[in-house]
């Protein structure tokens, strides 16, 4: 199994200590190998396998755990026979009723380190961060990087033989969940394969979750998002459309259906950030999909949507970088990305190819930047190298391979 090192330097720190460790993320994200390998590395540091409670909730053989009560009952049953501390590895731990209250239980009773996932953002809302407030961790876990995605793809046959720039090109088409470096390389069969993702998904995170009814207006607001990557809208604008095409709905509505999209971290939401007044804005968000494979499964891959497409992957490695990132404005102009991470922070654009005709446009937002923050234009040009007045050109996947 390939060790992503990303996350399992931060695991490592905090093997031990008093936090209850929450790994979420998308479904097939990686959550699931992330915990087998935490249970791998407790084993390395000569922890007994018999202190060990391992169980996935995916799985029927722990059906009859789904009730919290019979959940600690089982848990404590299995401490009892240990010695010493024991480690609690709980995987999808949201299919739980009432979780939050067995996890805060085993905290108080038992000398134990906790390590539970989950494929909903709800999970660290409401009663779980009340009681465990101060005392639990979260660790987020995206799609593969594309220094990850390499590193898969040098263990499949028919990806190996590749060249860098075609690895790219597939990691722009196929997206980065790790499932598909398994597969044969066929374009028919990973595109199957992603949209039975996309389906499990919307099935078990989206529309069970949230008890959507009108299962065909979720899939209307999904499609305008997959192609609108990159553009500005708000919850009224698809409002305003879906109306246009025929169908009845409210701003609220559609704002509730994004609000679920987001909790199954489907997609990202982007505010704008007014540059200069140094206020966050409330209208005309850009939206981000955690994974663009599955937009590609969907809806087909076409090059004339490039630009957006590569706009998402810079997105993406900016929040894999841990960077909370905004949509900047600087006067009637935007600025793609303002990345801010403690005190750093840095303005990107993003463009497919620089010309004579665009550089100007790419470069003259930055330069009306007042401060002496990082500014940088990236692109897939492999042959510019340009710096003006301090602002740098970066081939995109120079950028990506920083990490």
């Amino acid at each position: 199994m390939i060790v992503r090192e990303r996350y399992m330097r931060i695991i490592r720190d905090f093997i031990d200590k008093p936090v209850v460790k929450v790994i979420t993320g998308m479904r097939r994200s990686g959550k699931s190998a992330l915990l087998e390998l935490t249970r791998d590395e407790l084993i390395s540091r000569g922890v007994d396998k018999n202190n060990i409670i391992f169980m996935n909730f995916e799985s029927l053989r722990y059906e009859a755990l789904k009730d919290y009560k019979a959940l600690y009952a089982e848990v404590m049953r299995r401490a009892e026979m240990a010695e010493g501390r024991v480690y609690i590895l709980l995987d999808e731990i949201q299919e739980v009723d009432a979780w939050e209250q067995v996890i805060n239980s085993f905290r108080v009773d038992l000398d134990c380190d906790i390590y539970v996932t989950g494929s909903n953002a709800k999970l660290l809302s409401g009663e779980l961060a009340t009681l465990l407030a101060g005392r639990y961790v979260e660790i987020r876990v995206y799609p593969l990087d594309f220094h990850e995605f390499l590193d898969f793809a040098a263990q499949n046959e028919d990806e190996a033989k590749l060249s860098r720039q075609e690895h790219f090109a597939d990691f722009l088409r196929f997206g980065g969940l790790p499932g598909i470096h398994l597969m044969k390389w066929d374009e028919e069969r990973l595109t199957q394969y992603l949209h039975d993702i996309y389906n499990s998904v919307l099935l078990k995170d989206v529309i069970a979750r949230n008890k959507i009814r009108d299962t065909a207006l979720l899939e209307s607001i999904i499609l305008y998002l997959m192609d609108n990557v990159g553009n500005t809208f708000s919850s009224k604008t698809i409002s305003d459309f879906l109306k246009s095409q025929g169908r009845k709905l409210s701003t609220e509505t559609v704002y509730n259906y994004l609000k679920a999209l987001e909790n199954a971290f489907l997609i990202h939401k982007a505010v704008r950030f007014d540059i200069k007044g140094k206020r966050l804005l409330e209208t005309q968000e850009k939206y981000y999909l955690s994974d663009l494979g599955l937009r590609h499964a969907v809806m087909g891959y076409h090059d004339n949507d490039i630009a957006g497409i590569l706009e998402n992957t810079v997105y993406l490695e900016l929040l894999r970088r841990g960077y909370t990132v905004r949509i900047g404005k600087q006067g009637v102009a935007e600025v793609d990305f303002v990345a801010e991470r403690a005190d750093e922070r840095i303005y990107i654009q993003v463009c497919y190819v620089l010309t004579p005709e665009n550089t100007d446009r790419e470069f003259a937002p930055l330069e009306e930047i007042q401060d002496n923050y990082e500014k940088v234009v990236i692109s897939t040009d492999t042959l510019l190298r340009i710096n003006r007045g301090g602002i740098k050109q970066k081939n995109i996947i120079d950028f990506l391979m920083e990490s």
